[in-house]
């Protein structure tokens, strides 16, 4: 055995707790990584702290290296970035990104981890996930030169979309949300902002990332004839009204649905998921993308940070778990 680390459990719907986790001595395939940092995925994740995962999605929704089953006991999460302890010699003292739930250290194949590249801050790091579903939409739908584009949902996911579409030559990108405050985020990532009811219509894209019933009815709204809403939201077991009288059929609109569980069809066969969490790992080397994370707190703390986040007295796009060199649980 290589020792002892922390994990991170939901003891049961709304209750989390830090367990021991015992770490085995890896094999010349794997690698020990000690942690530096984590990523909370604030949508998924505070729908699986809440235990609203339906049951048909219990195998869908399953992270790598997840313990346990929904609603609960689980140890879940996805955004892991650590450094390399113990493994093959040329991932030795890399910094890597894996996805992997909030674990102080783990042992995991080595052809789970993914190198950071160098002009990449460990902690920004941890926003992979978030790109690589951002990439993958992209890749399901993409802008032609000159498309009005609009996001509704400025959370994580939604910034991500706007932050990749502002590279685009000559897409005009705007992001919608509730929030007025989320503006400050929209200037940082180089898009226009306004509120749902002051969005721009005529849109030949929108992308839809609010997991609300009236985000995805106002994206809708927001289409030109023959326009595609893109649907990123993920609802647990929330019901989703939407309207489609108006002009969802005389203006032939499309909704279509993208979720990062498959590689995006155009790319299906030339791309792999190591591809694709590659590239959005490149991607980062961009500073925009620190306008994603919102906070952080100590690993000890994320019990409580997550009950903040679920029932929204923790407001945050990305909230950042740091750990300790030493026992995260011996302060």
């Amino acid at each position: 055995m290589t020792g002892e680390a922390y994990a991170f459990w939901l003891r049961e719907p709304g209750v989390g707790e830090i367990r021991p986790a015992v770490l085995p001595a890896p094999a010349p395939d794997e690698v020990l990584v000690r942690a530096r940092y984590s990523g909370v995925s604030r949508g998924t994740e505070t729908l699986v702290f809440a235990g609203r995962v339906p049951v048909d999605q219990h195998t869908a929704m399953r992270a790598p290296f997840q313990e346990g089953d929904f609603p609960a006991p689980v140890k879940y999460g996805y955004l892991s970035v650590g450094v390399v302890e113990q493994g093959p010699a040329e991932l030795r003292g890399r910094t890597v990104f894996c996805l992997h739930p909030h674990q102080s250290a783990y042992v995991v194949p080595a052809s789970a981890v993914v190198p950071v590249p160098d002009g990449v801050p460990a902690a920004r790091a941890v926003l992979a996930g978030t790109v690589e579903t951002a990439v993958n939409a992209l890749w399901d739908a993409p802008p032609l030169i000159g498309d009005r584009v609009s996001v509704v949902g400025a959370g994580m996911v939604g910034c991500g979309v706007a932050a990749l579409l502002a590279r685009f030559p000559g897409v005009r990108v705007e992001l919608v949300d509730a929030d007025p405050a989320r503006a400050a985020v929209a200037a940082a990532l180089g898009v226009d902002f306004a509120t749902p009811e002051r969005a721009t219509g005529g849109r030949d894209l929108v992308v839809h990332a609010s997991a609300t019933s009236e985000g995805l009815q106002r994206s809708l709204e927001l289409l030109a004839p023959e326009g595609t809403a893109l649907e990123l939201s993920w609802y647990g077991d929330r019901a989703v009204r939407l309207s489609l009288g108006g002009a969802f059929h005389s203006g032939r609109l499309t909704v279509r649905s993208s979720q990062v569980g498959m590689v995006a069809p155009a790319r299906r066969g030339s791309r792999t998921y190591a591809d694709r969490l590659a590239l959005a790992l490149e991607l980062l080397a961009d500073p925009a993308f620190d306008a994603l994370i919102t906070g952080s707190s100590p690993f000890v703390e994320l019990p409580d940070v997550l009950a903040g986040l679920t029932d929204g007295s923790l407001p945050a796009l990305c909230h950042l778990i740091t750990y300790q060199e030493s026992d995260p649980c011996s302060a």
